[in-house]
């Protein structure tokens, strides 16, 4: 008799999606989000080379991307993860809007505290990055040369690049939930904000651009009532220097200078001193600082360079390949292009890279590509190591049954939100995303 047939060998599952150290690996590895973002950058840079066939490929690049996010949406299978993820999400916003205006307020102040004879007269400093950057165009070839100095990548190109890192969330591409890596980088941006903030203000130095200030800002030639008493009198002569350093205080009368317009800006009438407005600057602080493009000393360290940094920092750590080498070439070139401009010095963009990174590592307990799951299992494993040996001694079945269903509970995702909340969830974020995808077409259609 033919020998029965032994059982059938019962399937495997697939295994997780991780990689070395537990890291969380995309789908598909086809690259298409490094496609997707390559074509962003360069159709956009279709406007340098060619205007009509920007204005052609640029609405049609992101007529698609709308449409494949908005297609994809509703077959995300973790949007009761990015739920979750929504109250962390909007603090972190919250958080970085009153970091970007205490910026914006400071960067107003320092930039007119010591008046517009102060910006004209005072020498930049000297940077021997700019020297050697100019040496290098004397050598190199002048298509060399050209390549360097292309606008390649700007601010809201890295903006744009972030955006749809997070959004690929919702084909896989990175680990979701999308909104949780969104909280990480707004939290991590607020933070350098803050951080660079404190820097600037604490020491003021000259812009690389003696021009800036003039053609930016409406400021009163003489210096601030505080400066008029606490820098101009000691700003150069050294007996007076050495004078005040030994008596450890303001011992010189000011100059007479005219007095500061003060408007009335009701409860905010505490600015008045800290903007120093100028008649013709609108009516109130709010429309003070939304005039103003950008500062002049406000320079170490480069904020531009922060946020290429952290989308370089968060694109390599969440989807990592060719595209993240790409991307931090790109940074490479931003930096010598702050330089070379006399947008920043070299300093400010060194240590804009280095505290990038740092402030990104320091704050991975909001969002990581590490397997979080498997990490709960086996610390709940841990855990219960003792309790399931001595089961297992004593051959309780069920207590061992028991103890790994702890241990497998530990790593799935928490359920507390009904289909209810999540599909009207969901369908709210759809409806943001493409409502948020079309404000971007439009503050970004200049450049």
């Amino acid at each position: 008799m033919p020998k029965p047939k032994g059982k059938a060998k019962r399937p495997v599952p697939p295994l997780p999606r991780r990689g070395a150290g537990g890291r969380w690996r995309p789908v598909a590895a086809g690259g298409g989000l490094g496609l997707a973002a390559a074509a962003y950058v360069g159709v956009d840079y279709l406007r340098h080379l060619s205007p009509s066939w920007h204005g052609r490929l640029r609405p049609a690049l992101w007529a698609a991307l709308a449409l494949a996010t908005a297609a994809r949406a509703p077959f995300y299978r973790r949007w009761d993860a990015e739920l979750r993820a929504a109250p962390r999400f909007l603090a972190a916003l919250v958080f970085m809007l009153a970091a970007l205006l205490c910026e914006a307020i400071s960067v107003r102040f320092i930039n007119t505290v010591l008046g517009l004879q102060w910006h004209r007269s005072t020498a930049p400093l000297p940077d021997t990055g700019q020297w050697i950057l100019l040496a290098l165009n004397e050598k190199l070839p002048q298509s060399v040369v050209y390549l360097l100095r292309a606008r390649i990548i700007a601010l809201h190109h890295y903006l744009m690049l972030f955006i749809m890192l997070g959004f690929s969330a919702l084909f896989d591409c990175i680990k979701g939930p999308g909104l949780g890596i969104g909280s990480r980088y707004m939290f991590t941006m607020a933070v350098g904000r803050l951080l660079r903030t404190i820097t600037f203000l604490a020491t003021i130095l000259p812009s690389a651009r003696p021009w800036c200030a003039e053609a930016r800002y409406q400021i009163p030639d003489y210096p601030h009532p505080w400066a008029q008493k606490y820098y101009a009198p000691y700003a150069s002569d050294r007996y007076m220097i050495w004078r005040v350093m030994k008596e450890g205080m303001p011992y010189a009368t000011p100059q007479d200078y005219p007095n500061e317009y003060k408007p009335e800006w009701g409860l905010m009438s505490f600015l008045v001193n800290i903007l120093r407005p100028s008649t013709g600057e609108g009516p109130s602080w709010y429309h003070l600082l939304k005039k103003s493009s950008g500062g002049c000393s406000d320079l170490l360290y480069s904020g531009h360079m922060l946020v290429a940094v952290l989308t370089a920092m968060a694109w390599m750590e969440a989807y990592g390949g060719w595209s993240s080498v790409v991307i931090w070439f790109l940074v490479v070139h931003s930096a010598q292009r702050e330089i070379r401009e006399r947008h920043h010095y070299s300093a400010d963009c060194i240590v804009a890279i280095y505290v990038g990174m740092l402030l990104w590592r320091m704050t991975g307990f909001l969002w990581s590509a590490r397997e979080t799951n498997r990490s709960r299992r086996i610390a709940k494993l841990d855990e219960v190591h003792n309790r399931l040996f001595h089961s297992a001694k004593d051959s309780d079945i069920i207590e061992i049954r028991s103890l790994l269903s702890e241990v497998e509970s530990a790593g799935q995702e928490k359920k507390g939100f009904s289909q209810r909340i999540i599909f009207s969830f969901a369908a709210a974020t759809i409806v943001f995303i493409l409502l948020f995808v079309l404000l971007a077409f439009t503050l970004t259609n200049d450049g």
